[in-house]
């Protein structure tokens, strides 16, 4: 039997495995690609606040002027960076938690806390999600004084990583184990 012929006749069986394979790849991938997004977007915005912060320090210090804008955006682009780190730590497991307790547990019952502690904070980030749309439209209208940029977008930043990091966590929910990545383990560093 050819080879052209051995693969048109696959079995079923088979072709399940393909798509959880093809699922999986296309998740690591979409998953890649927005990591890369989120820590290019970050490091602009690191890369103009360094520059607006110190052109400001040189030109107030050195020549009695400065850039008025410079304080307002960079508060704004700090802001920025540290929601959309918060969705990057979430991504690689890179959080601070203390497992001093379900380490001692037996396997399924850690899969139990887990399912359960993905869940809280699956709760938490919904909060984060409701309260920062309502403070995003009822400061939209309001602008900053010298910018001039809407005092939502503070609270927008809250709601893009309160939207994001629900998903993560509602695809870690509903998710068969064998797509997640696992958590990196401790143990090895010093």
């Amino acid at each position: 039997m050819s080879q052209s012929s051995r693969s048109t006749h696959s079995t079923p069986e088979h072709r399940g495995e393909g798509d959880s394979a093809g699922s999986a790849t296309f998740l690591a991938r979409l998953s890649r690609w927005t990591e890369r997004l989120l820590n290019a977007l970050m490091v602009m915005a690191l890369v103009v606040m360094i520059a607006l912060v110190f052109t400001n320090v040189v030109l107030r210090y050195g020549f009695n002027s400065g850039i008025s804008v410079s304080v307002e955006l960079s508060r704004f682009l700090f802001v920025w960076v540290t929601f959309l780190g918060t969705v990057v730590c979430l991504m690689r497991h890179e959080h601070l938690s203390v497992t001093t307790f379900s380490d001692r547990l037996p396997a399924p019952l850690q899969a139990v806390l887990a399912r359960l502690v993905t869940l809280v904070m699956l709760g938490c980030c919904l909060m984060l999600l409701k309260g920062s749309y309502a403070q995003t439209l009822l400061n939209w209208s309001n602008v900053s004084p010298i910018s001039g940029i809407p005092v939502g977008v503070f609270y927008l930043a809250g709601l893009v990583a309160g939207a994001l990091m629900s998903v993560i966590l509602v695809f870690r929910l509903l998710a068969p184990a064998s797509l997640l990545r696992p958590a990196p383990s401790v143990e090895g560093l010093s």
